[in-house]
């Protein structure tokens, strides 16, 4: 089988900018005469000029031609294959079973040709190891169709097979989405730069005119944040309108965006991790996100964030929706000691010295800032900053999952079931020894390090750390040996 023949064109255009940028580009360069040649050369330029853009043109929509009629693909009992190359071969085999997911994309252009671009993503640290660019759409649902078929090993299930839905996003939560999806790495940065171009020392580097606009930096950036939030929130209500979740068989699937449109599918065999993430502005309104990653790959990763298996809902509702694919009970989390809260102080407050020293060296080197001093007013902030930090960290682990919170601004639920466990850990600090802390790590297969998908305690005694440690990799090997002995009862005699 072959790509859509309607791609030609959508492809075309992709490059078709490329060979018009390098033609304009060359012709600024090439013009000798410093713009004081004559009409007849100035017309013999443009013919020029237009000659080579239609070469390159021409050029392209012959090498797309042959690239997508080269490009071949066939699905074997065990294998999607992939036969493309127009001068050189190249030979894919892709084993079912090392397929993790598969993802259909459109954009509004590819939805009028009736193109899609399907992507197999395998357990091989989230990348994409082949992309169909590009098929009909009716073909890339089919492909989806049979690679989940295959995928476990089954030779035929039923295409009319009911869905059951587990989440469809309506207006009112589309709406709250919007209003919270704000982007805080930005947000800090933002000030900084103000703050540091609104100072005398910078206004005095550049023109009179910019000068007074750097003195309105606390303005300008408080227009920036608000900027920023409102760029968050089209582009997460652009990414998630007509969101829908429903479990088919033993998978999820889910269908995203209004511009580019999604479709993918969440194996649940290969769930490691699921992660409850709540900003600031969310959790003042009582809502959140839910976060599943899988072996290796999040749904979606690799342009921005780790994927949402539910983009917005009520705290209550993630949590019930959790427990539908991770069947964990109520959670009482135990907070770390109260010196961990000391310790964050004594960390604000030297942030805050090292500011002072700063103005304050400003003040000697410039004479500007005479009242450098003020800066300590800051400290203020310190007690609530730490308390704020201590009060959103927490573990709990009962027979079957260990879970853990952390964050302020984007507070972090994550639920780690013991069978999934790859390794845990326990590390301390120079600062943590001084107060008998630690922080445990449970790590998984997922692919979202320290800040993703694994389970962190942080700050938590050093003996509570050694001994969660010593309960988890305990239950982590009994869960592993129920798991097997289970697996050998379901497998059949002559099987």
């Amino acid at each position: 089988m072959n790509l859509d023949y309607r791609s030609v064109p959508y492809r075309i255009l992709e490059n078709a900018y490329r060979i018009v940028g390098i033609v304009v580009i060359s012709a600024l360069f090439s013009t000798g005469d410093g713009g004081q040649g004559s009409a007849g050369s100035s017309g013999m330029d443009l013919i020029v000029l237009v000659s080579f853009v239609l070469l390159g043109l021409a050029a392209v929509a012959i090498w797309e031609l042959a690239y997508v009629k080269r490009y071949e693909y066939s699905i074997s009992p065990d294998t999607f294959d992939i036969y493309s190359g127009v001068f050189s071969r190249r030979e894919r085999e892709i084993p079912f079973d090392r397929i993790q997911n598969v993802d259909i994309a459109q954009n509004v252009f590819q939805r009028a040709l009736g193109i899609a671009e399907v992507r197999l993503e395998t357990a091989g640290g989230g990348e994409t190891e082949a992309r169909l660019r590009y098929v009909e759409r009716q073909e890339a649902t089919r492909i989806q169709e049979i690679v989940s078929e295959r995928k476990h090993g089954e030779s035929e299930r039923d295409p009319g097979g009911s869905d059951d839905a587990l989440f469809d996003l309506d207006s009112s939560e589309l709406t709250v989405l919007g209003l919270t999806s704000a982007n805080f790495n930005l947000f800090g940065l933002v000030v900084l730069l103000f703050v540091v171009l609104g100072t005398p020392v910078a206004a005095e580097q550049v023109s009179p005119r910019l000068a007074v606009l750097l003195f309105l930096g606390p303005a300008l950036a408080a227009v920036a944040l608000v900027v920023l939030w409102v760029l968050s929130g089209i582009q997460a209500v652009l990414r998630y309108y007509g969101f829908r979740l429903v479990r088919h068989e033993d998978e999820l699937r889910y269908q995203r965006g209004l511009l580019q449109q999604y479709n993918g599918t969440i194996p649940l065999s290969k769930i490691q991790t699921l992660m409850i993430r709540e900003n600031v502005i969310a959790r003042a309104v009582g809502y959140g996100n839910l976060a599943i990653e899988t072996a290796g790959y999040a749904p979606g990763q690799g342009s921005d964030d780790i994927e949402s298996a539910i983009p917005i809902a009520k705290q209550a509702r993630l949590f019930e929706l959790a427990r539908t694919i991770e069947n964990f009970g109520e959670i009482s989390f135990s907070r770390p000691p109260k010196r961990a809260r000391v310790r964050y102080v004594g960390r604000y407050t030297i942030v805050v010295g090292i500011l002072v020293a700063l103005l304050g060296s400003v003040h000697l080197a410039t004479g500007t800032l005479a009242d450098w001093y003020l800066g300590v007013a800051l400290w203020v902030l310190v007690p609530p900053a730490a308390h704020l930090k201590w009060a959103n960290l927490g573990y709990y682990c009962d027979d079957n999952y260990v879970i853990t919170r952390s964050g302020f601004w984007t507070r972090r639920t994550t639920i780690v079931p013991y069978y999934r466990v790859q390794t845990v850990s326990v590390s301390q600090t120079v600062f943590q020894r001084r107060r008998r802390l630690g922080t445990l790590v449970v790590d998984t297969a997922s692919s979202g390090g320290f800040w993703g998908g694994n389970g962190v305690a942080l700050d938590i005694d050093i003996e509570a750390a050694r001994q969660l440690h010593e309960t988890v990799h305990d239950r982590f090997q009994l869960s592993a040996r129920e798991r097997q002995t289970t697996k050998r009862r379901s497998v059949r005699p002559g099987d």
